[in-house]
């Protein structure tokens, strides 16, 4: 059952039976696997052993759909996702949860960001629409094209095409905090360091993708569990009843963890489960 594009909203009621089932969702980049895509062999042991002990396992990304293709990572197996920073949730391939940015929102956004010239995504669960031109030499769109080329689309000529449910804007030496502002009221600003914002809908994130999954499948919030590192990750972290943060994370984000476990490469998924009585 697929929802309406259109600013959608919608949740397809589902039931965890099992009162011991635990619910853990986890950040991808800099949790799950590193720069180069290298899922720690640890990581891998540990989704085995969540599997046999009949607990449920979410990725939790601000990264769309369209941006959650590795076979790598989804060779783990997840039950489900929550994506776009908490704009999707689907359980086993089904679409619980949709919320697409309104087509007269993007079509503003565009008209404010055009005369800047910023690289810019927008991201939906089908397709990542980019203009190529405006990222130069830019590291991420090579990665893009590396990863998910089938997935890219040009935004110039697809304006009343456009599907997109948040969108990341590269900010590297360009003063735009006016710019910013101007669609601060669209949109939850979210500031990776000097290097790229995340826009997201306003009122959305990681830990409302989490409310919402757990409301779908009526999961009870003594039964939440999240791993993370960056500062999408902070809501979430903060929302769930245990927090776990990577001890690669950021001091912003372990300073609300419950446990801040060791570093990616140390073991750090499996050490966090182990702590928490999951594997």
């Amino acid at each position: 059952i697929m929802p309406s594009l259109v600013g959608s909203e919608m949740c397809i009621r589902d039931r965890v039976e099992d009162m011991g089932t635990k619910a853990i969702f986890f950040d991808i980049d800099g949790t799950l696997w590193d720069e180069k895509f290298q899922i720690p062999e640890s990581t891998k042991k540990a989704f085995e052993m969540l599997k046999n002990n009949g607990h449920l396992t979410f990725i939790c990304s601000g990264r769309t759909l369209s941006y959650i293709q590795d076979e790598r990572l989804l060779a783990l197996g997840f039950d489900g996702i929550v994506a776009g920073c908490g704009t999707y949730v689907e359980k086993a391939g089904e679409v619980l949860f949709y919320k697409r940015i309104e087509e007269e929102v993007l079509e503003r956004t565009l008209k404010i960001l055009k005369p800047y010239h910023y690289p810019v995504v927008l991201e939906g669960r089908e397709y990542l629409y980019v203009d190529e031109d405006t990222f130069a030499d830019d590291p991420f769109l090579k990665v893009l094209q590396a990863t998910v080329a089938d997935r890219l689309r040009p935004i110039t000529g697809n304006e009343h095409r456009l599907e997109a449910s948040k969108l990341s804007i590269d900010i590297r030496g360009r003063e735009c905090k006016g710019v910013l502002d101007r669609l601060s009221k669209d949109y939850d600003i979210i500031y990776h360091g000097t290097d790229f914002v995340e826009l997201v809908p306003g009122n959305f994130s990681k830990a409302t993708g989490i409310e919402k999954t757990c409301e779908c499948l009526q999961i009870a919030h003594e039964d939440t569990y999240a791993f993370g590192d960056s500062m999408n990750d902070y809501d979430m972290i903060h929302y769930v009843q245990h927090g776990i943060v990577m001890g690669n994370g950021l001091d912003e984000v372990k300073a609300v963890a419950d446990y801040v476990t060791s570093d990616l490469h140390k073991d750090g998924i499996y050490n966090g489960l182990h702590h928490f009585g999951l594997i």
